[in-house]
Parts: structure tokens; sequence; C-alpha cells
């Protein structure tokens, strides 16, 4: 009964996600384009047999990408439907298609959207990137014989409780999975509480992302000509910029990079840091010659965090100063910049205290001593430069989960 009275909620609040993308697209235009595909309204001729992936944002596209990767080497001819939920995941999913492949918004999950998307694209198999289940979806792929697998699973405590609040709908969705293949053990523990079918711990897919060459090397050119060292705040979140500008501000002796999460904030955070009395130079004015001078850079650029830890000489985790669960500390580690983060980093719990086991990150109680630990170690040229060697081995050291995934995906496709 619980999947009926869900469907008719969403299928209430249809007007409400309606507006809600109107003024998505005001920032964001990308939210205005194929709109009624998120309500299963596909156009055009499409072939069946895809394996449709589906990466609901820019970091779970990232991930995909990997996976992608994995997978063509292993299976050259095969073609690819690419499903997303936000602009920068869409837009950044647009690098991974080749000849055949198709992508799409996955729509709304209403039990007749859901049959739509089905119905249209006919995949042969479908896998959820990290975090992402629905239950109508879920169901009406089981009821069509569609396998359905969650690749680079995660579970944090947090959602575990939320989803053990609405078990009548979690449970069944999650075992209606073919397959769930889990990030860390306790991830593992924690989908099988709901039920899911978890075939194995295969590690997270990001240890095997290779940094972009061309960017580290610019990166470290940049590096080299700042009179000062860089302490760059990496992929911050509302409500932190204030307490790192609060927290800077007795420290003009450094040259502060801070590089904003969700593009939609890239204006928002500048006009926020020159508020607060600071010069600013934004990543979008510059040559690749070198930065303009100012108290504090800004990364607005979708693609170059590569160059922005090569750039830094440490990096502040955004989203692990307020209580958001952290970001991705692994592409950091990949670059060879130390992190310091905050006490919030239950989405990435496990490669965080690894991180700090392998001496290449630092956890500190909040943003006042988390820049007085990034100032204090981009002064200590030895620490740093272990820090900078501990996070190489790390990154290196837990790679592979892109060959272990690709293969029991292509294992699945031809059950």
């Amino acid at each position: 009964m619980i999947r009926p009275l869900y469907s008719l909620v969403l299928i209430g609040a249809q007007p409400l996600l309606r507006r809600k993308l109107r003024r998505r697209g005001v920032a964001e235009p990308g939210y205005l384009e194929h709109v009624e595909e998120r309500f299963g309204r596909y156009h055009g001729p499409s072939e069946p047999g895809r394996l449709w992936i589906h990466a609901v944002s820019l970091g779970e596209t990232r991930a995909a990408a990997i996976l992608v990767d994995a997978l063509r080497r292993a299976q050259p001819d095969l073609r690819i439907l690419l499903t997303h939920g936000t602009a920068t995941g869409r837009a950044e999913g647009q690098r991974l298609l080749r000849e055949g492949d198709a992508q799409a918004w996955l729509p709304w999950d209403t039990p007749q959207a859901v049959r739509r998307f089905l119905d249209h694209f006919r995949p042969s198999a479908g896998i959820l990137m990290e975090t992402e289940v629905w239950p109508n979806l879920a169901a009406l792929c089981h009821a069509r014989g569609v396998p359905l697998a969650l690749a680079n699973a995660r579970l944090s405590p947090k959602s575990l409780a939320q989803a053990r609040r609405l078990a009548r709908l979690s449970r069944p969705a999650y075992g209606a999975l073919h397959a769930v293949w889990a990030q860390t053990e306790e991830d593992a523990r924690r989908l099988s509480e709901l039920g899911a079918r978890v075939e194995g711990v295969f590690g997270n897919l990001k240890f095997d992302a290779s940094p972009d060459a061309g960017q580290l090397r610019l990166g470290r050119d940049w590096r080299g000509t700042s009179p000062r060292p860089v302490v760059m705040f990496a992929s911050s979140r509302e409500g932190e910029e204030a307490e790192f500008l609060r927290a800077i501000a007795a420290h003009r002796d450094v040259q502060w990079l801070l590089v904003p999460r969700h593009p939609q904030r890239f204006d928002e955070v500048a006009a926020l840091v020159a508020q607060a009395g600071f010069s600013v130079s934004r990543r979008s004015a510059w040559t690749n010659e070198a930065p303009a001078p100012a108290d504090v850079w800004i990364g607005d650029s979708l693609g170059e965090m590569a160059l922005y830890y090569a750039t830094a000489d440490v990096a502040l985790l955004g989203g692990s100063f307020a209580r958001l669960g952290g970001q991705n500390l692994i592409e950091a580690a990949a670059c060879g910049c130390p992190v310091v983060m905050g006490p919030h980093t239950f989405n990435f719990g496990e490669a965080a205290e690894l991180a700090l086991q392998a001496g290449a990150a630092m956890r500190v109680a909040d943003m006042e001593a988390g820049v007085r630990a990034a100032v204090d170690l981009v002064r200590d040229d030895a620490a740093r430069q272990a820090a900078a060697e501990a996070g190489e081995r790390f990154a290196a050291a837990h790679r592979g989960a892109a060959v272990r995934t690709a293969k029991a995906v292509l294992a699945m496709v031809r059950v």
C-alpha cells in the first residue's frame, strides 16, 4: 500500500517540480533544457540494448567516467545510456559520449514516467551510481527483468537512519536491486540491513582516477610563481565561506584559493569575498600564464580540480566544517596535496580515516583551527612534503575498484 501512496504524492507534486526547475534555471540554464524528459517524455528513435548508467550529479558522473573507461577497455563496442539529475552532472556527462551513446534526464519517480522511460530506451541493464535508489524505478525494473545494480555504493549512518524511518519504502527498493557493490565493509553492512543483495566490496572508484597531467604541470608552475604559500579551500559549501573569511583575516601572508562546490554559487561567493574586504581574482579572467594578484583567488571553473590541487600547498576540505559530510578527498591525495578536514566527514568516512592513518590528512575541530593548521603546515616544508608523499602513496594503494566493478557489470549484462 505504501508505494501507491508515495506515487500519488509524487504525482501531486509535479507542478512544484516544474516551478523548482524554472527557479534553478535562472542560475543554471541547463535545468531548462529537455524539461519533458523529467516526466518520461522522450522524443526521437532510440536503439534498445544500451547499458544504462545513472549518475545524478557532478561527483557521481566523475565516478561513472572512471567506470565507463574500464568498461570500454574490456568491451570497446559497448553502447551507453547516461542519465542525470543535475545540470552539472549532465554537462560533465557529455564528455563521456561516443557515437551510438545517448543521454537523458532520469524521470521523476512516478510509475507512469518510469514506464515511459523503460519503454523508450529498453536498456539491457541499469547501473545506479553510489546512492540513487528510487522505489518505483527499482520495482519496475525488477518487474520487467531489467537487472539494476548499485555501484560504488555508499550509505552513511545518517542515511541508514532515514531509510529505517521509511522502511516500508526503502526495504523493497533495495531488495529489488539485482546486485550491490559497496565501497567499504561498513557500507556493505548498512546496505545489507536494508535488504540489499551485496555481491562484493570493491573499494571506491575515485581512487582509480588519474589527475590530468597537463593540469598538474600548470598548477605547479603557478604555485612556483606565487610569492606566498597557497592554501586552498576545496569544494566549499554554503555557510562555510563566511567562517573561512573570518578565520583568514589574520593571515594575509598566505595566498588563499577558494573553489566553491557548486558553479551556480561562483558569483555569490566572489561577492562574499569582496564584501569581507578582500581583493578578488577569478580563474575565469586568467590566462594560463599566471593568476592575477589578489588576496583571494576564486576557482570558478569546472573540470579543473587537479589544476587547483596542484597550485595549492595545502587544502581545507569543503563540506567537513559544516554538518554536510565532507567532499571527496581522494583527488587531493592523488595530486599530492595534503588535506586539513573538519569534524564532519561521514560521506567519505572510511577514506577520511584511511587518509588520517596514512598521514595524508589531519582532522581539526572547526574552521579557525583548520586555517591555523593549514598555515602551520605550509610553513613547515618537511612536514608538508611528507604529507604530500603520503597522499600519493595512499591514493595509489587503494586502486582497482574500476576493474572489479567493470567485470561484475559485464557479467550482469550477459546474464
